[in-house]
């Protein structure tokens, strides 16, 4: 079984297992209902050059079940709905002064609709003395075909939503992501320090805080 692969590697690296037990207590669950589902495996990916997370905790939507197929054979994409990378690196070219940010944890900060987490599910257990238990995964979850969609779609809405607050911050955030990643600018440094802090503001409206 591959959590039990998973499970001897992480008794072997205690601080790996925390760290990994600590990223799934932010968006699990035990499951407490029955109804259609879908488990998908999942290991860790340590990162040592991140300044934030070093470990991100990966899941397969791709794992085929017992009928041949995987939840992302049957999951909707969605279409796109940021500008293309190259478009957005040619505006901010055209800048004076220049800014970048990434939300952090984007896909974390997306709750998945409580009829919908009996597809996300997961084996965990904290020591190996203790029974397997079924979680559910509460928030858009790495690893299926429609997380992308559901976070930049989420925070577009959110940048429709706010743009009667922060006009120039919409406008910002609308034409200067791509996925969770910021790059825009202005003409001088006070209308950046000003327009920095109204896009702070804003995306914590939905959840989104930005850093870096």
């Amino acid at each position: 079984m591959k959590f039990l692969k998973i499970e001897q590697r992480l008794l072997k690296q205690p601080q790996l297992k925390k760290d990994y037990a600590d990223f799934l207590k932010e968006g699990a669950a035990e499951v407490r209902k029955n109804c259609p589902n879908f488990y998908m495996p999942h290991h860790g990916v340590l990162k040592e050059t991140s300044s934030t997370t070093k470990l991100r905790v990966v899941f397969n939507g791709s794992e085929k079940s017992s009928n041949g197929v995987s939840l992302n054979d049957i999951l909707m994409m969605g279409p796109k709905v940021q500008d293309d990378l190259f478009d957005i690196v040619q505006r901010f070219r055209l800048h004076r002064i220049v800014m970048s940010a990434a939300v952090e944890k984007m896909y974390r900060q997306v709750w998945v609709h409580p009829n919908d987490r009996c597809l996300q599910r997961i084996l965990w257990r904290k020591t190996p003395d203790q029974p397997i238990t079924t979680y559910e995964l509460n928030t858009i979850t790495n690893g299926t075909a429609s997380a992308p969609f559901l976070a930049t779609r989420c925070l577009q809405q959110l940048i429709v939503d706010e743009a009667i607050n922060y006009p120039e911050a919409a406008k910002v955030a609308r034409d200067g992501f791509y996925v969770d990643d910021l790059i825009t600018g202005t003409v001088d440094v006070d209308t950046a320090l000003s327009l920095q802090q109204d896009l702070i503001d804003m995306l914590k409206k939905g959840g989104f805080t930005l850093r870096k």
